[in-house]
Order: C-alpha cells, then sequence, then structure tokens
C-alpha cells in the first residue's frame, strides 16, 4: 500500500484552513495535567471568538483542580478528512459579567441545566491561545497560524 499524498498547504491558506477545522468539530479535545499525569477529554465551547475558545465548567469536575494547578492546556480540534488544528493556551475562569451574560443568553443548554447565570457551580473558562498550528492529514508537518492576525483579513 502505499502512502497518501496530502495536498499541499500554501502559507496563506492556513489560517483559513485552521478555522475551518475548528467550526467543523464540535467537540475538540482539552488536555489538562493532573499532577505528572496527562488528562484529556472532549468538552463542547460555549463560544469561540478567533483562536480564543470558551468553554463551560462545573465546580465539582476533575479539570477544575487541574486548571486550577496549572492553567496550561492544549485542545485538539479534528475535521472529517482527519486535518488538525492544535491550540496550545492559557486558561482563566471568565470573570467578565457583560461577556458571561452573553454566552449565557446563548446557550440554551447552559440555561435548561444549571437554572442561573449565578449557579456558584457554573465555571467558564476563557481560554487565550499562546501557539496555534495546523496539520493536513498525512502531512506529518505543522504550520503555525497566525492566530494574533484578525479573523476577518
Amino acid at each position: 500500500m502505499s502512502q497518501p499524498k496530502p495536498e499541499p498547504v500554501r502559507p496563506e491558506q492556513v489560517f483559513d484552513l485552521a478555522k475551518q477545522v475548528i467550526a467543523a468539530d464540535r467537540f475538540p479535545y482539552l488536555a489538562t495535567v493532573q499532577e505528572d499525569q496527562p488528562r484529556l477529554r472532549p468538552v463542547s465551547p460555549v463560544r469561540t471568538e478567533g483562536f480564543t475558545v470558551f468553554v463551560a465548567n462545573l465546580k465539582n469536575y476533575h479539570k477544575t483542580a487541574e486548571i486550577a494547578a496549572n492553567p496550561k492546556v492544549e485542545l485538539c480540534y479534528l475535521s472529517d478528512h482527519h486535518d488538525q488544528v492544535r491550540i496550545t493556551g492559557v486558561a482563566t475562569v471568565l470573570d467578565d459579567r457583560k461577556t458571561l451574560q452573553s454566552i449565557w443568553d446563548e446557550n440554551p443548554l447552559l440555561r435548561n441545566y444549571l437554572g442561573s447565570i449565578d449557579n456558584p457551580d457554573l465555571i467558564v473558562y476563557r481560554i487565550d491561545p499562546v501557539r496555534v498550528r495546523f496539520m493536513r492529514e498525512w502531512a506529518l508537518e505543522y504550520h503555525e497560524v497566525d492566530f494574533q492576525r484578525p479573523v476577518d483579513a
């Protein structure tokens, strides 16, 4: 069996290709660390702004303590064609009430499940990227994404 030949990626395509992968994957994987043990789980982002990702959480979930101890995280998105985007970032608890209210208003599942934006169990993490990489299936080569570029540029 011959090795598949991935479609080449031109540098000017990387940003848009990465955005397409993110838009297509509703359940990326979030990696954290518990002491010296990596932990990985699917998450459902409640908002994405460019390459900044917001993830809702409950205080009693294991990732709460993991992120409190080490806020360095990584998200991995995978398309149906197995292209991937990896967002290495830092998670912080969202404390901006206006943004939290907007996320709350846009997410009926949050409202139905938690009942109130003031539910003490609710945490929304803002994951700010420090590095974003894109890889085409079978290419085995990452392309750096200029995540600081304006989204509509």
